[in-house]
């Protein structure tokens, strides 16, 4: 039997108790988001440059592009999901919010995500996931009104 990904809002608790840990993610490796990657990925959301500083998690059957080479972030799946899966206000909010998201689903491998380099699909992507507990409410509304152009897109 297959289940249909489905993401829901859980508390912090819940969502610490299961995703603290590097060991809870799937897939035979876990990584994180090299710095380098976060600051592109900041940029490809239009948020200001050192805005994101939590850790950002990637976990999978391989860590690298098997075309190119290069290691998989958090980078390539959401310029992937930028591709008409979600906007970049909602994937910032996410990301800098102090709401928490879950999906529920077995790890099956993550669709829809390719090399930001290469475009060569990536295949046995497991999980991605972010530690960031303490995110200021009121730079996120800032950032959100940065990002909108003005006005607060939330």
């Amino acid at each position: 039997m297959t289940r249909q990904r489905e993401t829901v809002e859980v508390e912090p608790e819940l969502f610490r108790a299961v995703y603290d840990s590097p060991a809870a993610l799937p897939g035979r490796h876990r990584w994180t988001t090299p710095e380098a990657d976060v600051r592109r990925l900041e940029k490809l959301l239009g948020i200001p440059a050192r805005s994101i500083g939590a850790p950002l998690w990637v976990s999978g059957d391989a860590p690298d592009c098997p075309k190119c080479g290069r290691r998989v972030t958090w980078y390539d799946i959401v310029s992937s999901a930028l591709d008409g899966v979600h906007d970049r206000a909602m994937i910032a909010t996410v990301i800098l919010g102090d709401r928490k998201y879950v999906n529920t689903e077995v790890p099956a491998a993550i669709p829809g995500v390719s090399c930001a380099d290469c475009h060569t699909v990536i295949e046995g992507l497991r999980s991605f996931k972010c530690h960031n507990w303490a995110y200021a409410f009121e730079e996120l509304a800032e950032i959100r009104q940065q990002m909108s152009g003005g006005l607060d897109v939330g």
